[in-house]
């Protein structure tokens, strides 16, 4: 639900702003309390809401699951941010993948690039197929998109970039193709934040993002968010938001839009971050491949300069170590200011081994395929100093080699 509350709320509304994007950041959403004067927004955790008489709300609202001051506010944030009329915010990133495969008919059928985040995967193969959804994965979708649709095709789901090997799609090569025939484009955006790419300006019909990465970026909130433009889209998915109920609540959405308002200061270092540690990697001779968009070397680099903000990597790379799966292993727990965990995202650093953490629900044979091999290991750049980053992962990359050779591994 979108409601009109202050200028920047009608530009989302109009899909348009005249401010940049720090500005968006701090100010859309965030209207001064009419009452208090209050600069932020306070926290709105009633479930229900008075009415003056019979079917009469006092102000617009009702009952928390169908709309919340506080997610309404977020939601303006996110969609002025990704250049968005509208913004329906979910309990998680995977709930808002639920919530657009359950808009799908019965018979439709799907095409996704194959090397998405593990939870999609898991999503698209058991349990879209149960009601009736099916998809095709495709190792290289601007190639083979007019060779996969079919009458059925209603979606392609890209990632760009991907998880974890940070594959990039064309989004407009695939967007032009899909709306030949009236398909759905949907991008997941949650790599790079809306900082970095807004998929939208680039023919996408839906953009998605798990907020409990960067725009939350403090690696306390779970939840999700789709931001879009189409009317019906609108009508269709809030329908989709209120029925099946997988909403987030006032408060993670409050803390989600503080987060929000630092983005683009976290998602520049992030990013710059990833870059110098990319760098560092890439000159190791016990690295075997180093996978950035931000690098000349990435074989899609000319999609990041023209998708991303200024050619900006992102703050996620992953790379492959000498030395196997037991080599990767060692990596993440040698390292001293990376933590080993799942997620991404936030401030601080994180490194895992996506074929036995995140992706281990993929067979093997389709992981490897898509390029998640066991040595490979994903590192999420948070906003430390770089030198310091880089200094940990050499020293991590260099005594894993070491033990690895003294057969200590």
């Amino acid at each position: 639900m979108t409601i009109i509350q202050d200028e920047f709320t009608q530009q989302a509304e109009e899909g348009v702003s005249t401010r940049r994007f720090a500005t968006n950041a701090v100010h859309a959403g965030s209207p001064h309390d009419p009452t208090t004067g209050a600069v932020i927004p306070a926290i709105s955790l009633s479930t229900t809401f008075a009415q003056t008489a019979v079917g009469a709300p006092v102000g617009i609202y009702e009952y928390s699951r169908s709309a919340n001051p506080n997610r309404d506010n977020f939601e303006t944030a996110v969609a002025a941010l990704e250049c968005a009329r509208y913004a329906l915010a979910f309990s998680s990133g995977s709930a808002t993948t639920a919530t657009i495969l359950q808009s799908l008919a019965v018979g439709s059928h799907v095409i996704s690039v194959s090397d998405v985040y593990g939870g999609t995967h898991r999503y698209f193969t058991k349990v879209a197929t149960a009601h009736g959804v099916r998809v095709t994965f495709s190792g290289s979708i601007e190639l083979d998109i007019r060779s996969l649709i079919e009458p059925s095709t209603k979606l392609i789901w890209i990632e760009s970039p991907s998880n974890p090997t940070l594959s990039l799609v064309d989004i407009r090569a695939v967007a032009d193709v899909a709306h030949e025939y009236g398909i759905l484009v949907v991008v997941d955006n949650t790599f790079l934040s809306p900082y970095v790419q807004n998929p939208l300006k680039h023919g996408a019909d839906i953009v998605v993002h798990s907020v409990t990465k960067y725009i939350n970026g403090h690696s306390d909130v779970l939840m999700g968010v789709a931001a879009f433009n189409d009317d019906e889209l609108n009508d269709r998915l809030t329908f989709l938001q209120n029925a099946i109920g997988a909403v987030p609540s006032p408060f993670d959405c409050w803390l989600a839009h503080r987060g929000l308002k630092t983005l683009h200061l976290r998602a520049k270092a992030a990013s710059e971050n990833a870059q110098a540690v990319a760098e560092a990697l890439e000159g190791s001779e016990n690295v075997i491949a180093v996978n950035y968009p931000g690098l000349n070397s990435h074989r899609q680099r000319y999609v990041a300069l023209k998708q991303h903000r200024k050619g900006m990597g992102g703050g996620m790379l992953s790379f492959r170590i000498k030395g196997g799966a037991k080599a990767a292993a060692k990596f993440c727990q040698l390292t001293k200011i990376f933590t080993l965990a799942e997620s991404l995202g936030g401030v601080e650093s994180l490194c895992e081994v996506p074929s036995s953490m995140t992706h281990a629900g993929i067979p093997q044979i389709e992981r490897e395929a898509a390029g998640v091999y066991d040595d490979l290991v994903r590192l999420s750049c948070g906003i430390e100093d770089s030198e310091d980053l880089v200094e940990d992962v050499m020293q991590a990359v260099n005594k894993t080699i070491a033990l690895a050779e003294a057969g200590k591994i």
